[in-house]
């Protein structure tokens, strides 16, 4: 199996080497053995599960998910019911977003338009942003 330093794993991985040192103090990354001069060596299975948890982020899961969603990746227990529950709440999650980004968008596009007169002392968004 490949052996490795952490700046190896995170040229591999594309992830910030003091993620990966933060990733292993929070548990997500196990802690790997240490060379004889006290360098960490990581293998295939902390590149793999690196990966796991920075596509999991990418996800928008929270770190507390990507545990869960880890744990139950290492269950041999029947757990797709489990990871689809997850995957469905993450799903309300960005839902609730876009609702969320819509109506500032929505806002924003109100206040632009009107704030027509460009040379005017009295500015429309200014006002809006000042109301109580």
């Amino acid at each position: 199996m490949a052996r490795m330093g952490i700046g190896a794993l995170a040229r591999r991985t594309g992830c910030n080497i003091e993620t990966i040192r933060y990733y292993e103090r929070i548990g997500l990354l196990p802690p790997p053995p240490r060379s004889a001069g006290g360098h960490r060596v990581y293998d295939e299975n902390h590149a793999g599960r690196l990966s796991f948890i920075r596509r999991g982020r990418a996800l928008g899961f929270p770190l507390d998910h990507v545990a869960e969603l880890l744990g139950l990746a290492e269950d041999d227990a029947d757990i797709c019911a489990d990871v689809r529950t997850l995957a469905a709440a993450r799903l309300g999650d960005v839902r609730a977003k876009l609702r969320d980004l819509r109506r500032l968008e929505a806002a924003l596009k109100e206040m632009i338009a009107r704030c027509e007169d460009e040379g005017s002392s009295c500015c429309p968004i200014l006002e809006a942003l000042q109301e109580p």
